[in-house]
């Protein structure tokens, strides 16, 4: 999948988590934590080969195989990126450092408006688009 379908699969999720939300550029609309736990976790489990398993920290989690791609918290989601991705998502304000491994390649995106939960679900495909491209 390229960076076009990608950006129209996350569209299209975003379509689902909130259908009257409001021009961009308004002020974000916030999200219930169950209804954005379902809504990532719909759209994530529609990926040929993810599965999800109870976080051994509570919350749910992502996998690919034995991969994860990310697990999911109350109202924020945790992901595995390569350090340079990882340093880049923070710069960028897409993401803060892990909250308990701050120093890791792990970073920890809120998701309390539907345009957290659009971003949770794009960096959950990034992760799974590498997962499934990687020779194991």
């Amino acid at each position: 999948m390229n960076s076009k379908e990608t950006r129209e699969t996350v569209d299209h999720a975003s379509d689902q988590i909130a259908p009257d939300q409001a021009e961009e550029g308004s002020t974000p609309e916030p999200m219930d934590p169950d209804r954005a736990r379902e809504a990532v976790k719909q759209v994530v489990l529609s990926w040929e080969g993810v599965s999800v398993h109870e976080h051994r920290f509570g919350g749910i989690e992502f996998r690919v195989g034995r991969r994860e791609l990310g697990h999911l918290h109350a109202t924020f989601a945790d992901l595995p990126f390569p350090r340079q991705v990882r340093d880049e998502l923070i710069k960028a304000g897409r993401a803060k450092p892990h909250h308990v491994l701050p120093n890791s390649g792990w970073v920890s995106v809120p998701m309390r408006t539907t345009a957290h939960v659009a971003d949770v679900i794009e960096l959950l495909r990034q992760n799974y688009l590498r997962a499934t491209s990687a020779k194991d």
